[in-house]
């Protein structure tokens, strides 16, 4: 999971620039402390603090292993003295989280959805935010497509079949959720990504390939006989026509951002 998000984050770049010119359109004055929950491997963060470069960013997951590698990238950028990492799960007790604030800004990439109970981390995120401080949702909409519609493996309209079998969620919407937390919603944004291969970057077919196999792992009971050796063809790396060497990639996905004050 840790490439993966590496791999998007690399791949969707301009995207995430994007977004945090638009966070710092709304910072004023700009963030000194920012919390970034459910970090994963640290891209948020890297990002945050590349846009903010006097700001310490405080960056919070579960996994040992996530923080262990976000660690080893902030060395590796040299911002290891402006990122540090909190291993806690974010649906027990937040007083280890507290120690390093109040925040100006807190991040939410992809994450929320994964909490057991988004009413209570909203309330949380609003008792660790300064009053006139930002916090920042961010959500994948669907799940990227790479594919043409014809790949010459199996019947056309495979990547479709895919997500319509393994992507059978709504997608999220946490505007409710901010203002019962008591916060100000000041902008929800959608983003289409559209980048074909050259826009991509050498990158786009290893996080294809990451992203399909990760789908390839849920498409078992719901993708019939044919549409499954089809797809186990193209992640099959010897094949020719495989994704790992096709040139004929492209990301299309949209997100949604919301970023709200407290008052």
């Amino acid at each position: 999971m840790a490439q993966l998000l590496e791999l998007d984050a690399e791949v969707l770049a301009s995207h995430l620039a994007e977004l945090t010119a638009l966070l710092a359109d709304h910072a004023d004055p700009a963030p000194a402390r920012i919390l970034d929950l459910g970090s994963g491997p640290g891209t948020g963060s890297l990002a945050l603090a590349r846009r903010f470069p006097a700001a310490e960013v405080t960056a919070v997951d579960v996994s040992p292993q996530m923080l262990h590698r976000l660690r080893k990238q902030a060395a590796a950028h040299g911002v290891a003295d402006r990122i540090s990492t909190v291993e806690a799960n974010l649906d027990g007790s937040w007083d280890v989280i507290g120690e390093s604030g109040p925040y100006d800004l807190i991040w939410a990439a992809s994450f929320l959805h994964h909490v057991a109970d988004p009413a209570r981390t909203f309330a949380q995120a609003f008792e660790q935010v300064r009053p006139g401080g930002l916090v920042a949702v961010t959500e994948m909409d669907f799940f990227p497509l790479y594919l043409p519609e014809d790949t010459g493996i199996g019947r056309p309209g495979l990547e479709a079949r895919l997500h319509a079998a393994t992507n059978t969620q709504p997608p999220h919407e946490w505007s409710d959720h901010l203002k019962d937390a008591g916060f100000t919603l000041k902008e929800r944004r959608p983003f289409e990504i559209r980048l074909d291969s050259t826009q991509a970057g050498p990158s786009l077919n290893a996080y294809a390939q990451a992203s399909l196999a990760r789908l390839r792992s849920h498409a078992t009971d719901v993708l019939d006989a044919d549409d499954l050796a089809a797809l186990d063809a193209l992640l099959d790396e010897t094949q020719p026509h495989g994704i790992a060497h096709r040139d004929d990639l492209r990301v299309h996905t949209t997100r949604t951002t919301w970023i709200a004050r407290r008052p």
